[in-house]
């Protein structure tokens, strides 16, 4: 698929440092970050609780690959469908399900009796998260707009994000010890039940307005869903993240993860064809060949994957050759989470000055430095020092591409889009998070000398974003319209 290279003349924004936000804004902006938190935290909050979760409910080693799997499968292979829906049916709407869902199922995961009840729980958890995450991005950037008021929304979103993952590493471990596994789906259940009943008030309708301008009449030939493009996306992505999260416990010889590796396959590249023949697309291709929404995709994937590869990594590192305690090894990823929080209060500043364009090359080329000085870490006892400077800084650098791909990917696409765009966005990150690890950690994970196999992870990560911020950095260049030059201004969208 070509992408445009159409010449773009680009607006110069002028800069505003502190943008100021309404008293209601801030409460939406808060309604929709504690949301997009309270799900990274279910990503992480867990991980930790595994063996002592299985232990309470008679699961075996093999099957508690499922207690990550059941949430993940949902949350990742519905995220363009419901992003679409919430374009069509309302986002609003389609958020409180979700938050509803989410809640309830919370509820049921906490006081699960048996696996069955447990992994019904965390699939419901997905799938009402696969309707949170990109109904609640898109809310954001149409309530937003576009300049810096969007930017500081989207820099305190990014930097949400990036906590609630860190956060959920050193709250599930506090928790387990102290109150159980119970304690970790317990928090998330008062999550949800915080934010549902402040939602309906204060986050507006998006349904289609009529043509003669009267407010909040639906259109009567709105269109409808794309129902072969949902099906084959759906598939596609649930094919592939259950391929991808086995291959990180088992490896890609086992014959399910062979299958629905090939199966996912063609189910995407039927998608494609549908969607090139259908006159009302649930992905608009024309949306794809747009070089912001291409190149800045492809930052997301890459920024995800390899930051979430050199966590884990990091983890079997500082444990396993260093012999640091699993509080140990929190503080250090605490620690993290506190310069990510920093990076995020100047990200809308950094963004304001440079563009999300340069914002987005430079922090990928500051991650891939960054984790290549891990390529000097040894079995001393004083190589915490170096991995916490590096994993720190690199995760400063993650969170300036998080924010900036987004705003990258969601720049100039009109708001009855912004659905599809968000949904596209939220479907890079998990499948980023996800792809990283079996692709990359397992090298580390199979190897007979485990400082060894790091070393040789850590250099295909550094290699893979390094070149990524290259090929971004050409990919994302514009000329003026008569001129010839490269643009100084941010590139905000293609035609």
């Amino acid at each position: 698929m070509a992408i445009d290279t159409t010449t773009e003349t680009i607006p110069t924004r002028e800069p505003l440092d502190n943008p100021r936000l309404s008293t209601r804004d801030k409460l939406v902006l808060f309604v929709l970050c504690a949301a997009q938190f309270m799900v990274a935290l279910d990503f992480s909050v867990l991980n930790v609780a595994l063996p002592v979760l299985g232990d309470d409910l008679g699961m075996s080693r093999s099957a508690l690959q499922w207690a990550v799997t059941a949430f993940a499968l949902p949350s990742g292979g519905f995220l363009l469908l419901f992003g679409r829906m919430g374009d069509l049916y309302g986002r609003r709407r389609l958020f409180l399900t979700g938050l509803a869902m989410f809640a309830a199922a919370s509820l049921l995961a906490t006081f699960a009796w048996d696996p069955a009840s447990f992994l019904a729980g965390r699939a419901l958890q997905g799938l009402g998260a696969a309707a949170i995450v990109p109904t609640g991005m898109s809310l954001l950037t149409t309530t937003f707009p576009e300049g810096p008021a969007r930017d500081r929304a989207l820099g305190i979103s990014g930097t949400l994000l990036s906590l609630g993952f860190t956060v959920g590493m050193v709250a599930g471990g506090v928790l387990t010890d102290a109150l159980g596994w119970r304690s970790t789906m317990g928090l998330l259940s008062v999550f949800a039940l915080i934010v549902l009943p402040l939602a309906p008030g204060l986050l507006p309708e998006s349904l289609p307005h009529s043509p003669d301008g009267v407010g909040g009449t639906p259109v009567p030939d709105r269109p409808r869903l794309d129902v072969p493009g949902a099906i084959t996306v759906t598939g596609g992505l649930l094919s592939l993240i259950y391929a991808l999260s086995t291959a990180a416990d088992h490896g890609f010889g086992r014959a399910d993860v062979i299958a629905t590796l090939v199966v996912g396959a063609l189910l995407l590249t039927a998608f494609a064809r549908v969607e090139s023949r259908t006159a009302q697309p649930l992905v608009s291709l024309r949306m794809l060949r747009r070089r912001t929404v291409a190149w800045g995709n492809l930052g997301g994937l890459v920024t995800f994957s390899m930051m979430s590869t050199v966590i884990f990594v990091l983890t079997l590192y500082l444990q396993e050759v260093l012999g640091l305690s699993a509080f140990e090894t929190g503080l250090v990823f605490g620690f993290q989470g506190v310069l990510s929080a920093v990076a995020g209060a100047y990200a809308a500043k950094v963004i304001g000055r440079f563009g999300a364009r340069r914002t987005l090359v430079g922090s990928l080329a500051g991650q891939g430095v960054l984790i290549a000085a891990l390529l000097g870490l040894n079995s001393h006892v004083w190589s915490v020092w170096l991995a916490t400077a590096a994993v720190s800084l690199a995760s400063m650098c993650h969170l300036g591409a998080i924010i900036s791909y987004g705003l990258t990917v969601t720049s100039g696409v009109p708001d009855e889009e912004q659905g599809l765009a968000t949904g596209l966005v939220t479907s890079t990150q998990q499948v980023g998070i996800t792809v990283g690890i079996p692709l990359l950690g397992v090298l580390a994970t199979t190897s007979t000398d485990l400082l060894s196999g790091l070393h040789t992870v850590i250099a295909l990560d550094a290699a893979i974003v390094l070149v990524a911020a290259v090929l971004l950095a050409l990919g994302l260049r514009t000329r003026p319209a008569g001129g010839s030059g490269p643009v100084e201004a941010e590139a905000v969208g293609a035609r």
